[in-house]
């Protein structure tokens, strides 16, 4: 996550919604074997999400060989091989004419800062019925980088457990594809750079969208989902979620609906107050979708003693909980990717 507050306009004024609509109407897609999309079972997907596959990855991308993924430096580079190669090996398919990069060049950086030319990593799975709406799913692939004395910033939990997170996502909805239920809507798989020095990549790719934001439903944004803070040490099955209602009260509901069905994890909405002086709504890679109109849901499990230190290592993470809250975050993509009517935004 940026350490930096960014100062910007409030967007909406806060509507919980407690209660979740029904989860489809009768509007029905055949998959490939015949069943209607909206009557198949997420959840073996879903269980495809582990904590061990996600702790084996965390090990490697959180390690000291990736030098802090510091953005535009060796270390970024050697994260961006990883992702693509990850993509490749699923054969999901690069959302740039066969390359999976986005490069952000150096002038779009603020001057005189030095950072280097860098890149989003951008995949997709085309949807079957719907495929020019999109569900992006989003986390940032950069971290602060290497200490002056050579020590490494490996960032597991930021945002080392957010990219692993979209990895098992994305290896989870082509589980799917190959069992004939491809999802609906084409599902975008985001990893931005650039994140800690400004919400760089997100902001390019808004502003040189792939694909229209003015068809983008919704961007689910991943940023620090790995750990348990102090406020839930005797609880830690809850995610924090901001920014669910701000736009849509509709994607707040879905949201609220899929978790009580799925995973009954609790969904605190602290950070989500409009007069919290944390403003965490405006510091996480979601904002620039929604500054553009696309409702949002930011998933964070709050700042913890290794927040943007040396001591964010994949060893503190609690993966069981890694494990569920990717595995939420799955399920609200599928219902919105699968659903018969896009989400209406209905709060500016």
């Amino acid at each position: 996550m940026k350490k930096t507050i960014l100062m910007t306009s409030l967007l909406a004024s806060v509507l919980l919604v407690n209660c979740g609509p029904k989860m489809n109407d009768n509007t029905k897609s055949s998959s490939a074997d015949g069943v209607s999309i909206e009557d198949v079972d997420p959840m073996p997907y879903a269980n495809s999400i582990t904590a061990e596959e996600l702790k084996e990855m965390l090990y490697v991308y959180a390690s000291d060989e990736f030098e802090g993924r510091n953005t535009g430096e060796p270390g970024q580079k050697k994260a961006v091989a990883y992702l693509k190669e990850f993509y490749e090996n699923q054969n999901i398919a690069a959302a740039l004419d066969s390359t999976y990069f986005q490069t952000v060049p150096e002038s779009f950086f603020r001057a005189g800062s030095g950072i280097k030319a860098s890149e989003n990593v951008v995949a997709y799975i085309k949807g079957s019925t719907k495929p020019e709406e999109y569900i992006i799913i989003s986390a940032h692939l950069d971290h602060v980088g290497m200490s002056d004395d050579g020590e490494v910033y490996n960032g597991a939990d930021d945002d080392g457990s957010g990219t692993v997170g979209l990895l098992e996502i994305a290896e989870a909805f082509n589980d799917a594809v190959k069992a004939g239920h491809a999802p609906q809507r084409s599902v975008v798989f985001l990893h931005v750079t650039g994140e800690e020095k400004g919400l760089y990549g997100s902001r390019y790719y808004a502003e040189n969208p792939i694909f229209p934001l003015a068809n983008t439903v919704a961007d689910l944004n991943i940023d620090m989902i790995g750990r348990v803070d102090d406020a839930h040490k005797d609880n830690e099955n809850y995610i924090y979620l901001i920014g669910s209602d701000k736009l849509s009260t509709e994607l707040d509901s879905i949201s609220t609906a899929v978790n009580e069905k799925y995973m009954n994890i609790d969904l605190d909405y602290t950070y989500n107050d409009d007069k919290d002086p944390n403003r965490f709504y405006y510091r996480s890679d979601h904002y620039n979708f929604a500054k553009n109109g696309v409702p949002i849901i930011f998933y964070f499990n709050g700042v913890h003693a290794d927040y943007h230190k040396v001591s964010d290592t994949p060893d503190k993470i609690n993966y069981p909980m890694l494990q569920k809250r990717t595995q939420l975050v799955f399920l609200t993509a599928w219902e919105l990717a699968n659903r018969a009517d896009r989400i209406v935004v209905d709060k500016k």
